[in-house]
């Protein structure tokens, strides 16, 4: 689901080659929803209204180069909005968006509506 955005791979390179240190990720880690998905290089439109809010997430140990959601994250109270994928954030004073993906379908959603992505559905993959 979720891919690297440019700053988040290029500090994983040049930690991988020696260059510089990992700039830690500050938890909590939060999922964004957004209207209009994102790139590497920006973000996506998010969410706004309702009582939407980002979610934390968090994840099982990795394997195999992949890493899955431990938790089921639930946003009530939606506003009427199409979804059509996720950003995700750290929790920075100025949170750093470190991953982005497309939902596998876009869903749309009335006022009042509960969005859900199930436990385990959110994975992110290293090859």
């Amino acid at each position: 689901m979720a891919n690297l955005v440019t700053v988040e791979a290029n500090a994983l390179l040049a930690a991988s080659s020696g260059q510089a240190a990992y700039p830690a990720v500050t938890a909590p880690v939060k999922v964004a929803l957004v209207t209009a998905t994102g790139t590497a290089a920006a973000p996506g439109t998010e969410v706004t209204g309702g009582s939407y809010a980002r979610q934390t997430i968090t994840f099982a140990a990795p394997s195999g180069g992949s890493i899955a959601s431990n938790v089921a994250l639930t946003y009530t109270n939606m506003p009427a909005c199409t979804v059509t994928g996720v950003d995700e954030y750290d929790s920075t004073a100025t949170p750093v968006r470190r991953w982005f993906g497309a939902l596998s379908a876009s869903k749309t959603v009335n006022a009042g509506d509960t969005f859900s992505i199930a436990s385990g559905s959110y994975t992110k993959t290293l090859s």
